[in-house]
């Protein structure tokens, strides 16, 4: 056989037999399974106040469980702010006790010769009163004496009365007003020591849940500015699973129900519960690179599985359908 001949032999029996590898690859590859990949929804932390990152305690790739703390914020404004607001607590708290003593023994004294002042007065006006009243008997004085003798007497009882009643509060330690505004001032103070208290946590946020961490953006000693994220936290509870459904089958699939996948690497049996089923239909997204999969109308489907920590988000999967 010559040489140019045998050349041709040779790539025709390699084409044959790569056509027949192709052929046997996508007929034992499951060609009735669903291409899909594992997706993971990212939670970018940060803190609400801008500063230098004293502390980080996590890095990139490392799982962490549920509050967990990530990094903190130099806190020494915060803490500055916080010693204030307890100060000033105190001191609100100091004033609301001293209003519900009442008034001191030297305050009680004065308002007790107050007392014996307008007591003194209102006999003597009782005696003016009397006197006023016999004359106008007798015709000496006129009418308009004994008015005004009257009148005078009634302002002095008043007086009297007044001044007892001031006595009585003061003992009491009834300062009903003063006690109100004391305890408003307190009620002011608690809340800017809870305000402070939740700042000062807010430069130190904690994993809302179990995860792994895909990003740190800040490292020890870069300075952050405000809302700005620190680290990226994928939670395990936002792993799902994303296939894609030929329009003719995806009446089947519903939420709640359970469908069965696999991915290179896992182990068997997996599965996992269907979260959310798009209402728009797409033709297959470009990073399903089956050919099998290629130019078909199909609805992306999501589902929860239940080892989403052992998932790494962008690995393929084959989901097998539902019948």
């Amino acid at each position: 056989m010559k040489p140019q001949r045998l050349v041709i032999v040779i790539l025709a029996g390699l084409a044959l037999a790569f056509l027949g590898w192709r052929w046997l690859a996508s007929g034992s590859g499951g060609g009735d399974m669903l291409s899909g990949y594992v997706e993971g929804e990212t939670l970018y932390l940060s803190a609400a106040q801008a500063g230098r990152v004293e502390a980080l305690a996590v890095r990139r790739g490392q799982r962490v469980a549920a509050g967990t703390r990530l990094f903190l914020i130099e806190p020494d404004q915060q803490v500055a702010q916080g010693q204030q607001a307890r100060a000033e607590l105190d001191a609100a708290q100091a004033q609301a006790q001293d209003a519900r003593l009442g008034q001191r023994p030297a305050e009680i004294g004065i308002l007790e010769a107050d007392r014996d002042a307008a007591e003194a007065a209102a006999r003597e006006a009782r005696i003016a009163l009397n006197r006023a009243e016999q004359l106008v008997r007798r015709g000496i004085y006129a009418r308009v004496r004994l008015d005004e003798a009257r009148a005078a007497w009634q302002s002095a009882a008043s007086r009297v009365e007044a001044a007892r009643n001031r006595i009585e509060v003061a003992t009491l330690g009834q300062r009903e007003a003063q006690v109100r505004a004391a305890d408003a001032r307190v009620a002011q103070a608690q809340a800017r020591v809870s305000e402070t208290g939740a700042r000062l946590g807010t430069l130190s946020p904690l994993a809302p849940s179990a995860g792994r961490i895909e990003e740190v953006f800040y490292q020890r000693g870069e300075y952050a500015a405000a809302n700005q994220p620190v680290v990226a936290l994928i939670p395990d509870d936002r792993i799902t699973i994303r296939f894609f459904v030929p329009q003719d089958q995806v009446a089947a699939y519903q939420t709640d129900r359970q469908v069965r996948f696999r991915c290179d690497g896992c182990a068997d049996g997996l599965v996992a519960t269907i979260s959310y089923v798009s209402p728009r239909p797409e033709f297959t997204p470009p990073i399903i690179y089956s050919r099998e999969a290629r130019d078909r109308l199909v609805f992306m489907v999501e589902a929860r599985p239940a080892n989403g920590y052992a998932l790494v988000p962008g690995l393929p999967v084959d989901v097998e359908p539902i019948r």
